[in-house]
């Protein structure tokens, strides 16, 4: 799915209305409908509901919808707020037709003592501005998004919640936006849905369709897409009758240190169940037993330390490297790793204490081969890349940080956000909060490890691995719960998100 700006959104309704043909006043009535289809399917039974309208479009589907909630016994009461001279077209068509119904009570305030109360047992729909807002709410506007947000009525917002911007919100005055319990957004979800800091606002989110031209949709551009089942499953490659565990390449994995043997457990297991024909782990001296023990299936190769990580191995067999997980950040760790990234010629995933080592040194960075992918958490990309006050300027620090380096940055998270060093970023839908475990990055790593030496492009492989990745810990958390979710459960859960995803 792609993930359009707010401007280009505007540019494809219009070229809908031009070109399906459809007049605007009746694409407004058919995204009502839609509105309303998801309102009775969430409230079956007909409740109170508030209807607060604002001067635009927005405030047009509101009027249409509320309509419709009263075509369908809900008690509705409508408060166009005046904070504009004049409605909109296809606003005052709607409010037309509403007063012509003559069963719906219908208020024009314009000022706080005029805002209703609201009940906590109310449904308020907040269709007061959409998504071409460009500046904070202030005023009249600014005093009932306070009332609904004091309220403990469930609040559904059209398209976006009022005050809150489509993309960017560094500047918004985060006081002023509706907090809503419920977003239905229109066709697209909207970039700033994405981000942790607008949970607040935007509540849970559904995107609505309501038929806007697929042409319109499959040829415009932007650099923002969301993740599917059926785009992650059409990367796969296909497995052969006669290849062979050469065919899916060998990875070196470079993990482990006195107290964090784990890492390396978790890593070489990921790697092993995401199709890698041969595994060697490194390690310190003191892991041998530990990881022959609770990894049959990988080789393994003995760093002369017996406590960190300070050498390697011969490359020349390698298909791809990944380093980081457990490792500590000791001098001789960063020695190590020096040359490593001086003499590497495969793509390197690069986790954990690697990414800290490089945050401290961060000449390391013209040493990075291309097509590497980085694998941090918040923490450790400002640590890698620089601190930033939202999520919005986050990501555009990420974009620019992998276009640079010709590399793969993923920013762990909830919609675990994938730069491209074509400039594309790739959100994931996959995986719930039960993956905020210790161990879960390291999974991700091996996984990662795993396709790039099966000979998949970084790209491809960084999407595979953490959609694959969120669908084994989705699977593990239908059986265990999110409290108990541990990274090992989505190891164990891998095998079936595999199946799940070549359905």
């Amino acid at each position: 799915m792609k993930i359009y700006s707010t401007k280009q959104i505007a540019a494809i309704d219009a070229f809908t209305i031009e070109n399906e043909p459809i007049s605007s006043i009746d694409l407004m009535e058919r995204a009502a409908g839609e509105l309303c289809k998801c309102i009775l399917e969430k409230f079956p039974e007909p409740i109170s509901c508030k209807v607060f309208v604002g001067p635009g479009n927005n405030g047009g589907d509101g009027l249409a919808l509320a309509r419709m909630l009263a075509e369908n016994k809900y008690t509705v009461e409508v408060y166009v707020l005046q904070i504009s001279s004049h409605l909109s077209a296809d606003a005052t068509t709607n409010l037309q037709r509403l007063k012509l119904l003559g069963n719906i009570a219908l208020f024009e305030i314009d000022a706080a003592e005029a805002i209703p109360w609201i009940f906590p047992d109310d449904l308020v729909i907040d269709a007061i501005f959409g998504a071409g807002l460009s500046r904070p709410i202030a005023g009249f506007a600014l005093d009932v998004v306070n009332a609904i947000n004091a309220s403990e009525a469930t609040v559904v917002a059209i398209d976006i919640p009022s005050g809150l911007m489509g993309e960017d919100n560094s500047q918004n005055n985060r006081k002023g936006i509706v907090k809503a319990d419920i977003t239905l957004s229109f066709q697209f979800p909207k970039l700033a849905f994405l981000f942790p800091e607008n949970e607040a606002f935007v509540g849970d989110w559904k995107v609505l369709s309501i038929g806007l031209h697929p042409d319109a949709i499959e040829k415009g551009k932007t650099p923002f897409k969301m993740l599917s089942r059926d785009f992650v499953k059409n990367l796969l490659m296909p497995r052969k009758k006669f290849d062979h565990k050469g065919t899916y390449g060998h990875g070196l994995l470079i993990s482990g240190s006195y107290g964090k043997m784990g890492a390396a457990i978790l890593a070489s297991r990921a790697s092993l169940r995401s199709g890698i024909g041969l595994l060697t782990s490194h390690i310190p001296r003191l892991g041998y037993q530990i990881l022959q023990t609770a990894v049959p299936e990988a080789m393994v190769s003995i760093d002369r330390s017996d406590i960190i990580f300070t050498e390697y191995p011969d490359l020349s067999q390698y298909k791809a490297v990944a380093i980081g997980p457990g490792i500590d950040k000791k001098q001789n760790s960063f020695r190590a790793m020096v040359d490593l990234l001086k003499e590497v010629k495969v793509p390197v995933v690069i986790d954990a204490d690697a990414i800290n080592i490089i945050g401290e040194h961060p000449e390391l960075k013209e040493h990075l081969p291309m097509g590497s992918v980085f694998t941090p958490h918040v923490k450790e990309f400002e640590r890698l890349v620089g601190e930033s006050k939202d999520s919005y300027t986050r990501n555009c620090m990420q974009r620019e940080f992998a276009q640079k380096h010709s590399i793969c940055l993923i920013l762990k998270g909830a919609y675990t956000a994938i730069a491209c060093p074509n400039g594309n970023c790739y959100f994931n839908p996959t995986g719930n909060p039960g993956m905020a475990t210790a161990g879960s990055g390291d999974v991700l790593t091996g996984i990662i490890l795993s396709l790039l030496s099966q000979g998949y492009p970084s790209r491809i492989a960084a999407i595979i691995a953490v959609y694959l990745h969120g669908l084994a810990g989705d699977l593990a958390a239908e059986e265990v719960g999110v409290e108990a979710l541990t990274a090992g459960d989505i190891i164990s859960y891998l095998p079936k998100a595999w199946l799940s995803l070549k359905k």
